[in-house]
């Protein structure tokens, strides 16, 4: 039996969520059974784990693994548990991931933000060699991955941000046209920068940015990742819906998407995001928050656009 700290929903969120809103409480794991395993907590929901009591052939003592069990310290799980997203199941870390690789890495650019950023982009918008990507949130993990793996494939590559230092770290990363969002003017930065128009868009932000997107600055049949839309998850007046007309008149795709429901396919990709990192072919940043009594912090960051690339919290 171990002693763990949690995050409990204190306050029903009104707008961005605020510090207050979480509450740090302490349980009891309960006692192992055959097949189970006590994990600590090495990052945060879904989550680096490493096993620290095990009744598990499957999973013993020291074992790397995997895993989404909210935010807590400690997990007690069995072996054969199902959880309802599958990205989320407890997994060992792959055998094959590059020993020379941060872990971290399985949270980030190789988990889920690159999973989602790598079939987005190749199985939602299918980018040819010579086509313009536009990528919004740029800095974020996902979309500094978009980005790059575009320029991979072959694409003109056009991306924004919302401070100058991540607009800096975006040519380093090869962008060939970036911008600060909320200093820039988008129209006429994206008439610079794609006069002919955009073939393809990974949308992170929705509202109003991406109206003004799709009704301006897309070719005829463009094609549009519906990946978030950051702009609107914690404004309750949020505006900006997509004019249906546009697209019927520009014959665009529009889909929106979930990286785990590409879960069966995830194996291959990891391996070859690895290796694009291995031959720095792929860069990529974690914005690290120590302290698990940190985590409700860490979020608000995400939402207010503190972090450049994947966001981990460090127990």
């Amino acid at each position: 039996m171990v002693k763990a700290k949690k995050f409990v929903i204190a306050a029903k969120f009104d707008g961005l969520p605020k510090v207050t809103d979480f509450q740090l409480v302490e349980e009891s794991t309960p006692e192992l059974k055959n097949g189970g395993t006590c994990q600590h907590n090495a990052g945060n929901n879904k989550a680096i784990h490493s096993v620290i009591e095990s009744k598990s052939k499957k999973y013993p003592v020291g074992t790397t693994v995997l895993a989404g069990y909210g935010w807590r310290t400690h997990a007690v799980v069995h072996e054969d548990d199902k959880h309802p997203l599958p990205t989320a199941q407890l997994r060992a870390a792959p055998a094959d991931f590059p020993k020379e690789l941060s872990p971290g890495l399985l949270l980030g650019v190789t988990g889920m933000p690159g999973m989602t950023a790598y079939f987005g982009l190749l199985d939602v918008c299918q980018p040819k060699s010579g086509e313009t990507v536009f990528v919004n949130a740029a800095a974020g993990a996902v979309g500094s991955l978009v980005g790059q793996i575009a320029k991979i494939e072959g694409c003109k590559v056009i991306g924004c941000a919302g401070t100058d230092d991540k607009v800096t770290w975006l040519r380093d990363l090869g962008f060939d046209y970036v911008f600060n969002y909320k200093t820039k003017s988008l129209g006429e930065e994206l008439k610079k920068a794609a006069p002919e128009g955009i073939d393809c868009y990974f949308d992170n932000v929705g509202g109003d940015f991406s109206v003004s997107v799709l009704n301006n600055h897309m070719k005829d049949h463009g094609r549009v990742a519906v990946c978030g839309s950051i702009s609107t998850y914690n404004n309750p007046e949020a505006k900006g819906h997509y004019f249906f007309e546009t697209i019927i008149v520009k014959r665009l795709k529009l889909q929106g998407f979930f990286g785990a429901e590409y879960h069966a396919d995830w194996p291959a990709a990891t391996t070859q995001v690895a290796k694009w990192i291995v031959e720095g072919k792929v860069k990529h940043k974690e914005h690290v928050t120590d302290g698990f009594d940190q985590t409700p912090q860490a979020l608000i960051g995400v939402l207010t656009g503190k972090n450049t690339g994947k966001a981990i919290v460090k127990i």
